[in-house]
């Protein structure tokens, strides 16, 4: 059975240090070398198995970790004496002091740099543009048309326009001089028996220019009253021709005791 190892990318090995040193959750200030250095060792032969190239620098580390692992293990020097006092060489000397110093220190640069990754990360979210000119966007100031009036300008103008408004309220009646058909009967047979009977006129006669449009409807229903009374023949000579009136009546003729016209 083929056993397959998947491992995690690390920048270098204080990267894989740290990851080993948080995995196990040991106090940095306290390293077991011993355990650190096993689990360093079987992450490099992982990597030989799976034919990763390893570099120089986890070489190095790894003799660093051997050579610590060794003076741990070493007996501590002997005691060296002279004539008054005691000297012991190197009593309180810990190996792992500089690996822990360079340790800490990377864990700063790390901290550090993952916040300016975040901050990177939340930049790249906001978009920005170049400033431009905007004024030709900005409407025209207009100017006050009520600049350099007064109180007594706004008086004068609200009392014109109080005179307006009262013109305007004003009418006047306007009578006109009314004709009737009566009247027309009897100037349209006054006219036709000056022809004498058989006499004809034409409708076209009995028109002006300055005639109103009531005053030539009622000459035309004059004619048709007449028509009905059979004192007047009118015809057309052909279509669309003036209308032609034949006077039928007597010479006494008086249409008017015959009929009963109001309007």
């Amino acid at each position: 059975m083929t056993v397959l190892y998947k491992l995690e990318t690390f920048e270098g090995p204080l990267d894989l240090l740290l990851h080993l040193i948080d995995k196990a959750e040991i106090d940095i200030q306290d390293i077991p070398v011993s355990e650190i250095t096993e689990q360093y060792m079987e992450y490099l032969r992982n990597m030989q198995e799976l034919e990763l190239e390893i570099t120089s620098e986890f070489l190095v580390m790894a003799a660093t970790l051997l050579s610590i692992k060794s003076k741990i293990l070493l007996p501590k020097p002997p005691v060296i004496e002279f004539d008054e006092f005691e000297y012991y060489e190197e009593d309180d000397f810990d190996p792992r002091a500089e690996l822990v110093q360079r340790l800490i220190e990377y864990r700063k640069i790390k901290s550090i740099a993952t916040q300016l990754m975040d901050m990177e990360s939340e930049r790249s979210l906001i978009f920005t543009k170049e400033p431009e000119d905007l004024a030709p966007f900005v409407p025209s100031q207009v100017d006050n048309t009520l600049k350099g009036l007064h109180t007594s300008d706004l008086i004068a103008a609200f009392r014109k326009a109080l005179g307006k408004a009262a013109r305007r309220s004003a009418y006047a009646r306007i009578t006109r001089d009314e004709i009737s058909v009566k009247d027309r009967i009897r100037d349209v047979s006054e006219a036709l028996r000056r022809t004498g009977k058989g006499g004809r006129l034409r409708f076209s006669s009995l028109l002006n220019e300055s005639m109103e449009r009531y005053e030539i409807v009622a000459t035309f229903l004059a004619i048709l009253e007449l028509m009905k009374m059979k004192a007047i023949f009118c015809y057309q000579e052909k279509l669309f021709d003036d209308i032609v009136m034949e006077w039928r009546g007597a010479e006494d003729f008086n249409g008017l005791q015959e009929s009963e016209i109001n309007y």
